[in-house]
Formats: structure tokens, sequence, C-alpha cells
């Protein structure tokens, strides 16, 4: 059945710009394919901000639209200036860069694995985790592959992103494992961002980095910006250390997270809403951390009944054993969202199964989880309808100001109830899906590779 579109106007295409502040700013202007851009500040690479601008004939009236960004120089130079030093290559731990693919948009693995080529790293693998069941006789892979310096393959036929992701970590050299996805683009410097808060905090068991998009040319990919903005809810410029709150139950201990900036704690909130900080497409976890939370649950993520939340539920396994999470706003990714609105709506029904799939992981894996969200919950549940009913009524700016008229992107109700009807339905998806990860694995269904050689 065709899904139903969402009843809204849609949105004309966005152009998205990166600027570096340090420079003159460039001429933009309307053409006739953009009227209006997404503007991301940086400072000598460094992200700092982001704004909406109506966009005319005149490039003046562009410039003075993007002052509150313009504003920020001071604040970024100082920002730049307290930064620990850059590491020597010397200093920089190994790497495995894992990407799992079923090869099924060859121009954007194209674009992903050219992007590879260029990252300035001095100890870097690149790993393709083929996660076809079966490979075709015309199979593109090799050629995508062939001749490119530190990128091999491998061949992972169970079905889904974590059987793929477990296999890459097995088969990684690398003491940092990094995954991205296939449909990314990445910048030079993003393996240095993420690779040097693993040296300056030893405690540090994940970096997750910015995601920006690629591109806003379709109704479904500014509605997609527009609701989840680098797929994890409010973008955060500044890093942060996210830590599980001392508690004197041992019962609910892991429950709820502090995040710090600067050392000074700034939110606390239940360790489930973890995904405000990070996902799939830029997250790197040190290999011990893996180990210890066994790898990826086989029965989550794209490809399995579950849909999703394996990065989520890796996420909250660290959290939960006394691990710390670092978010790296200078590690940045360019995502391609979804291109069109079915494939919206069928990403966001993923995402809302994937979630209470992923809740059901939690609790069948250590029911001490059942504490955690009794006593969680509340808060998730009153943080989450606030956050919806934002969205919905196109309150949740953000940009360092309010858009200006026109761009307002009222967000389509019918893209939240999408997603939030079929919470219900991912307990019993989880189920199916951990019934066929054992048959496939012949174990428990859950981890199945992260420590294997």
């Amino acid at each position: 059945m065709t899904p139903q579109r969402p009843p809204a106007a849609e949105p004309a295409p966005r152009r998205v710009v990166v600027v570096d502040l340090a420079e003159p700013l460039p001429d933009l202007v309307a053409d006739a394919r953009y009227d209006s851009a997404m503007v991301f500040g940086t400072w000598h690479g460094l992200p700092i901000g982001v704004a909406d601008v109506v966009l005319s004939a005149d490039p003046g009236e562009t410039r003075e639209a993007l002052a509150p960004l313009t504003d920020l120089r001071d604040e970024a130079a100082r920002y730049e200036a307290a930064r620990p030093p850059r590491l020597p290559d010397e200093r920089l731990p190994s790497v495995t860069v894992v990407v799992s693919t079923i090869v099924g948009r060859r121009e954007d693995l194209e674009l992903l694995l050219d992007g590879l080529a260029a990252v300035d790293y001095p100890d870097v693998e690149f790993l393709i985790v083929d996660n076809r069941p079966v490979v075709p006789a015309d199979d593109v892979l090799p050629g995508l592959v062939a001749g490119r310096a530190r990128v091999r393959s491998i061949h992972e036929p169970r079905k889904g992103i974590s059987a793929g992701r477990n296999a890459g970590v097995a088969a990684a050299r690398g003491d940092i494992v990094v995954f991205t996805d296939d449909d990314v683009r990445v910048e030079p410097n993003w393996l240095r961002e993420l690779a040097q808060r693993f040296v300056d905090d030893p405690r540090v068991d994940v970096v997750t980095g910015l995601i920006l998009p690629a591109e806003l040319d379709t109704p479904a990919q500014i509605w997609f910006e527009r609701y989840y903005g680098g797929f994890s809810g409010e973008r955060t410029w500044r890093p942060l250390v996210l830590d599980a709150e001392r508690c004197s139950s041992r019962l609910v201990r892991g429950s709820r997270i502090t995040v710090s900036e600067g050392g000074e704690i700034v939110r606390r909130f239940a360790v489930y809403g973890v995904g405000a900080y990070g996902a799939g497409a830029n997250m790197s976890f040190r290999r011990s951390a893996l180990e210890r939370i066994g790898g990826f649950d086989l029965a989550l993520g794209t490809g399995t009944p579950a849909r999703g939340g394996e990065d989520l539920a890796a996420f909250v396994g660290v959290l939960w054993t006394g691990g710390r999470i670092a978010y790296e706003p200078a590690a940045v990714v360019h995502h391609r969202h979804r291109v069109g609105t079915d494939e919206l709506l069928k990403q966001l029904r993923g995402n809302g199964l994937g979630f209470t799939a992923m809740l059901t992981s939690l609790v069948l894996g250590d029911p001490r989880h059942i504490a955690g969200l009794a006593w969680q919950l509340p808060l998730a549940v009153r943080s989450m309808a606030v956050q919806s009913l934002s969205r919905i009524s196109g309150g949740a700016a953000r940009e360092v100001e309010a858009r200006p008229a026109g761009l307002e992107d009222a967000y389509p109700r019918a893209l939240v109830l999408n997603e939030l009807r079929h919470y219900p339905t991912g307990p019993i998806a989880y189920l199916r899906s951990r019934r066929l990860a054992r048959r496939l694995d012949g174990g428990d269904g859950r981890g199945g590779g992260a420590s294997r050689r």
C-alpha cells in the first residue's frame, strides 16, 4: 500500500552552504533553484552556528541577514585559542573505519570512498563490510574499492547493520573503531577530531560527532532536517561529556545521565534519551568498550524486523556499565537525507518501532532496566512530548536566531504521528527479530562478533 503523503505545504529547495567566518563572506544570491539557504558558520574549520536566510539578488542583504553568525567571530576565536593543542601523529591511536553497506546507492558509496581517500590520519584503514546475503554476479563493489589505498572489503552474509558492524569490529586492526554510513561525506580532519578526544581523556569510551545535511533539495530532506537536525535533535556547537550520575541505589545506577561542558554540568536526562547526543552515522568506540558490552545487538538495526536502535542500545550499554561518552562537534560528516516522502515515512516508522525495540532489548539483557525505566520514564515521556509538540508547532528553532518570514517550515503532523504510532509495535518486532537472529547466529541473538579476531 502506498503511504499517504503528509498534508502540508511543500517547502522549496534550500541551498546548504558552509562558510568560514575567518574569511570574507562569499556572495550568496538567489538563483533559479534556490531562494533560501541554510548557512553553517565555521571558524578555521570549527563549526560554530547555523542560520537560515532568504536569498535575493543583492548579496549585501544576505550578509546583513548573516549578522547573528558573524557576531560570533570573537567568541569563536576565543574558543579556538582555548582548545587543546593538536596532537602529533605519533600520539594518535590506530583507527579502523567500518562502513556496513548493501551497495544500494552506488553513487553515494563512491562519494564516501572519495572522501575517505582525502582523510588526514596517519594510521587508519577503511573497512567496507558487504552486508548482502547474496552477492550478484555483476557486483560493482570490487570496482569501487579497487586501487584505493587503505581500503579493503569483507563479506558478512547475515542480514542487518549490527551483523555488518560486528563483523567489521572482528576484522578491524585499529584500537579505535569508527562507524559511519554509506550515504555520508566526511571532512578531511574528521578522524583527528574524534581520536583526539580519546587521547585527551582516557576515561572516554565513545566519541560522537556532528552531522550536517549534504543537501536540502526536496521536501522530505527539509522536513527530516527540521525534525531531526543532525539526527539527534537540537545541535550543540561545543564539546560535551556524558556520564552516569552517581546514585546510591545499584538498582537504578546508570539510569540518569549528566552532561558537562568545560567541567560544569549543564543538563541531566534519562539515559534512554542518549540519542540526542549521537547517531550511527558518526560514532566511534574503543574496542575494549565494544567488547565490554558484547558488541551490537544482532536483533536491532536496519535490515532486521526491529528496524533500528542498535546505535542507541550501544550508547546506553556504555553509560550503563560506567563508561563515558564525549561529543565533539569539530568531527563533521555530511549526511544525504532520504529524498522522497515515502522514504522518509518509512524511515520514521522504523525510528518509532526501533526505539521501543531498543528498550525491549535493554530490559531482556539486564532486568535492572525495568527499575531504570520506571524511575526515569516520566521524565523521558515529558521530554519527548514537549519535543514532539514543539516540532509540530514549528517552535524547535535550531538556528542562532528565529527563522525569517517564509522559512518557518511547519512540520507536518502526519510525520510525527507516523513515528509515534509505531512505538507500540517495537517489542513484538524485537522478539521476532531476536528469534531470527538466534537462528542465523546459533547463539542468543544479541552480540556475535565484537570480540572475535
